[in-house]
């Protein structure tokens, strides 16, 4: 079997970085996380950790980066795939709650909300309405399979993507301060659905 290059191994090591601060993010939000919680996590050393990044920030940044582009795989392949639109939409909202309901405590939701609230520079607005975009890009195409199947006219979808986006990440920060409940996201999520242009 032939040895990994150089290149392949610095590719390994830093996923397995990222695969570490996700943890700790996920166990301890982002302001209380030191260089020292994710090399203790990693397993590797100070030097070695500085190879690949600079701070806490540059780590978490890449979190959510690796974590934004795999968040909706599974929904555009359904996409990609003719999945019937009110299953999709159905399941979107299925895991949205239960996101809501059990893994706040153990997801990058707080993290991910405390850098909005503590970092203000050009980059990091530009940081967090990409995050929102393709939060909203998503709903978006989900709407668009509606369309596509007749099921939904093609009536202010852009408009009702972003009114989604609004509602889930509303409801994402009262699952932080643990004012969430079943009965209000599904509240939400009946008022969503009555909101659709169906045929």
């Amino acid at each position: 079997m032939p040895s990994k290059t150089n290149e392949e191994r610095k590719q390994i090591k830093r996923a397995a970085i990222l695969e570490g601060a996700r943890q700790v993010f996920s166990r301890k939000g982002l302001l209380a996380v030191t260089m020292k919680d994710i090399i203790d996590e990693c397993g590797i050393s100070r030097g070695g950790i500085y190879l690949y990044f600079d701070s806490v920030d540059a780590i978490f940044i890449a979190v959510i980066g690796q974590r934004s582009s795999r968040k909706f795989d599974g929904i555009r392949a359904d996409i990609r795939a003719n999945y019937p639109f009110d299953d999709l939409l159905a399941k979107y909202f299925a895991e949205h709650k239960d996101r809501l309901l059990n893994h706040v405590g153990s997801s990058l939701l707080r993290a991910t909300y405390e850098y909005y609230y503590t970092h203000n520079t050009a980059a990091d607005h530009a940081f967090q309405q990409a995050q929102i975009n393709a939060s909203q890009q998503t709903i978006y195409a989900i709407l668009e399979l509606g369309v596509t199947q007749n099921v939904l006219r093609a009536q202010r979808l852009t408009e009702l993507a972003e009114t989604f986006m609004l509602i889930i990440e509303g409801l994402s920060v009262l699952a932080i301060t643990g004012a969430i409940t079943a009965q209000r996201i599904d509240d939400q999520i009946e008022m969503m659905q009555a909101m659709l242009p169906r045929k």
